[in-house]
């Protein structure tokens, strides 16, 4: 048929184009929160690598893993275990399960009948595959339809996912698209005996699905089998590395891993990133996109107070939250606004102003960032909030985001992004990816701190020149720790009573949380 014609032209592409890879894994994309955990250890897989340079973009992409194979070959658990095996923290597992396309009423009934085909591939929407995989390889934030197999049609709620290290996609047409080839960077064929992947799937239908056993056989035969031999074996000549036995392959796992590793090791300069930071503009004059406080006698001598290291962390408290609140209504002198006329009390025109925007929209970066949430609210009636989580990894010194909530249809919003002190400006410019990723326009993101240093205000600046960035002070420096000098000392830990760790570093007291 004209069908079966096109999705074989799909299926082989050129023998020596270029190679991509692919992955699934349906219940780590629903689950809550965006964690795998295997016998070792905890992977996150929701979160942002800090794979970006000093201008802000994305310094090189995720590495994609495609995984594919027959209807129950054991992909997922050969994912599991490369993913175990490779160490890294930031993983996102993707399911093609996720991506089949919605029934209409009679492939509904046929679906309810065990007469539907769900392993052809026009089963599949490959136009939503391709568009998601191609913002999680950017490292964009892309929402996942979540696929219900007991009524055989999507959900109504989505799941938002980011782009990582390495990105593992896995599904039974994994390579039968020649757009969806270009993408993968491994390919992967799980081959399993077919007695084997029959029990598998008969075990998996009736238990975690609801079938019968009789409409399981029915559809295999039917449907499976067929399937199997006409569109995904065939597909293993495409693959880059082949698999037998799946899970139970240890050797060829190990293979596998050696090779993403080398891939890997190419974005693993992390403090030659945090370094370029650190020397970029530096001796240029301050951007124009930077609005400091004006330095009023007042405004200088609560910086006395909490600049001192003697200060007891009641005065601490009480001071900063009197520069929060300064700093904010600042702030919002520096939003749109639009003439208007309203009525006295006494029956006469009054041309004032009103804000000219739709919303405003509160980010703090924890946990500084969330001691100035009450100073927004005092001034912003009715004011969202959103949280954002960044620390730093460990082994490299790098910033990672690990936690986020932000309101519905931000992307229309004013955001004041909130943190305490900013040094090299690292953490704030993923902050600030973060929320373009979620549409939010560049000119529409007010960054506020306390405290900056001069190099954070230029990394921000010139990563993202349409940032506003607003603060109370700006130091010169910043010591080899990425300490702010003069400085202002960890101001989470003095804000809330906590002990620092010998390392810490104040840009942005997330970073040491």
């Amino acid at each position: 048929s004209s069908s079966s014609a096109e999705s074989l032209d799909r299926l082989y592409p050129a023998v020596g184009s270029t190679k991509p890879p692919r992955k699934r894994t349906t219940s780590q994309c629903k689950s809550e929160p965006p964690l795998l955990r295997t016998s070792k250890r905890t992977i996150y897989t929701a979160g942002r690598p800090p794979w970006y340079n000093e201008h802000g973009t994305q310094s090189k992409e995720a590495f994609v893993i495609g995984l594919g194979g027959g209807s129950a070959s054991g992909k997922t658990t050969v994912a599991t275990m490369i993913i175990e095996a490779l160490d890294v923290p930031w993983v996102v597992l993707l399911s093609m399960d996720s991506f089949y396309k919605v029934l209409t009423k009679q492939q509904q009934e046929q679906a309810a009948s065990n007469d539907f085909n769900f392993d052809h591939p026009d089963a599949f929407d490959f136009d939503l595959i391709i568009a998601t995989l191609k913002k999680l390889k950017q490292g964009k934030s892309v929402k996942i339809p979540i696929y219900d197999f007991t009524t055989h049609s999507r959900k109504k709620e989505w799941k938002t996912l980011y782009g990582a290290n390495v990105i593992i996609f896995e599904g039974i047409m994994a390579f039968a698209d020649k757009e969806l080839l270009k993408l993968l960077d491994l390919k992967i064929f799980v081959d399993t005996d077919s007695d084997i992947r029959l029990v598998r799937r008969l075990r998996r239908d009736i238990s975690e699905r609801g079938r019968d056993i009789e409409g399981v056989i029915k559809q295999y035969n039917k449907f499976v089998k067929p399937a199997f031999d006409q569109y995904i074996q065939p597909t293993m000549r495409l693959a880059d590395i082949v698999v037998p036995r799946g899970s139970g392959n240890t050797v060829a796992i190990d293979l596998i891993v050696q090779h993403v590793h080398s891939q890997l090791e190419e974005v693993r300069a992390a403090w030659s990133r945090r370094a370029a930071l650190a020397s970029a503009h530096q001796c240029h004059p301050l951007p124009q996109t930077l609005s400091v406080l004006k330095s009023t006698p007042q405004v200088r001598g609560m910086h006395t107070i909490i600049r001192n290291k003697e200060t007891s962390r009641d005065e601490f408290i009480f001071y900063s939250k009197r520069l929060m609140r300064l700093l904010i209504e600042h702030a919002l002198s520096l939003l749109p606004f639009q003439s208007c006329t309203v009525q006295t009390p006494q029956g006469q025109d009054y041309e004032g102003r009103t804000y000219s925007g739709k919303q405003i929209t509160g980010v703090s970066i924890l946990r500084a960032g969330e001691t100035m949430e009450p100073a927004l609210r005092a001034v912003c009636k009715d004011v969202r909030i959103g949280t954002i989580l960044i620390q730093t990894n460990c082994n490299t010194g790098e910033p990672e985001l690990h936690y986020l909530r932000l309101p519905k249809d931000i992307s229309e919003d004013h955001v004041i992004l909130m943190d305490c002190t900013v040094s090299t400006g690292a953490a704030a410019m993923m902050a600030v990816r973060v929320l373009l990723d979620h549409d939010v326009p560049e000119d529409k993101i007010f960054l506020l701190s306390l405290l900056m240093a001069e190099m954070g205000v230029h990394s921000v600046a010139y990563a993202f020149p349409r940032v506003k960035i607003i603060t109370t002070a700006v130091d010169k420096k910043v010591n080899d720790l990425f300490r702010i000098i003069p400085g202002i000392g960890n101001f989470g830990d003095r804000y809330f009573g906590t002990d620092a760790p010998p390392d810490w570093s104040d840009d942005e007291d997330a970073l040491s949380t």
